[in-house]
């Protein structure tokens, strides 16, 4: 039987790969939102830059409440977008094995999850008929409309279609981009974990990631730091579902019971008097052969 062991804390991400990947740069200094001042360290040429030794502790919670989340068996929702943020969250998306919305996000996704999970099982219909081979018997220009309606339908629901509830938490690029997706997390109460600039509203997000959000680079940097705690709670999930699974288990129960000896002369495992099987019921007595008839007499 094989021992579980416990799963390892990545360390924190280091203030140089912060800088090396361009996340302490902010907006100008004329598109700035006031609220993010706590988060601002100085203006340069311009242009603020982030004060990384809070981004530091901050990253470091979101990463704790992000493996929180998937160690309890809830998916987080990656959202972003804007074309700096599109490959890097669905390659990390994808990693994770988590739903993500990089194209657009259409209104009610979570308010209205019903219908957007109607229209998900239309596409995966559609998709199993393809799979089939039914397309195959209709004529060709039939076929060609329903594989324009699973191209859109992808378009649109390609990343959620494996979200089968509402998720846990959200993890968003760009709020002030996304302000449809923070206001339905904020209507339906889901935490939001978010990359903020100097151009956001930090008091909206429960996990502000005070970062630059336009550069791929830095995109790429907190997604992965995000995704990796996610799969550590993935497999905090997996270790604590096989301790339940042998919780109150007996090492008696995986070895065989009774007395074996590797000596020729012994007759091999000894039973237990309760176990000893009833002896075989004796076969019934042969019915008596009848008597012989004497042969007729000649005479």
């Amino acid at each position: 039987m094989t021992t579980a062991t416990a799963p390892t804390t990545a360390a924190p991400v280091s203030m140089k790969a912060l800088l090396e990947a361009g996340v302490h740069f902010g907006h100008q200094t004329r598109r700035w939102d006031p609220r993010m001042k706590p988060y601002i360290f100085t203006e340069r040429n311009g242009i603020h830059i982030i004060d990384l030794q809070q981004t530091v502790p901050l990253l470091q919670q979101a990463m704790d409440f992000a493996r929180s989340i998937a160690a309890r068996g809830d998916t987080v929702l990656f959202v972003g977008t804007k074309k700096q943020a599109q490959e890097s969250i669905e390659q990390e998306a994808t990693r994770c094995g988590m739903p993500c919305v990089t194209n657009r996000w259409l209104g009610g996704t979570l308010t209205n999850f019903q219908t957007i999970e109607s229209r998900i099982d239309h596409l995966l219909r559609l998709e199993d008929r393809r799979d089939r081979g039914e397309f195959a018997m209709m004529i060709k220009k039939e076929a060609g409309k329903l594989l324009e309606e699973i191209e859109k339908l992808n378009r649109y629901f390609g990343g959620i279609k494996s979200m089968r509830k509402l998720p846990g938490a959200l993890f968003i690029v760009d709020p002030p981009m996304e302000r449809i997706a923070v206001t339905e997390g904020l209507r339906m109460k889901t935490p939001i974990i978010a990359m903020c600039d100097t151009n956001c509203n930090p008091n909206e997000i429960d996990y502000p990631i005070p970062s630059n959000d336009d550069a791929i680079r830095a995109v790429k940097l907190i997604a992965s730091r995000i995704a990796d705690a996610i799969l550590e709670g993935r497999t905090l999930e997996n270790y604590a579902t096989e301790a339940d699974d042998t919780e109150g288990l007996e090492m008696s129960q995986f070895t065989a019971s009774g007395t074996f000896s590797a000596s020729p002369d012994d007759p091999g495992p000894q039973v237990a008097a309760d176990d000893e099987p009833a002896p075989a019921p004796a076969p019934p007595a042969a019915a008596p052969a009848p008597p012989a008839t004497p042969p007729p007499s000649d005479g």
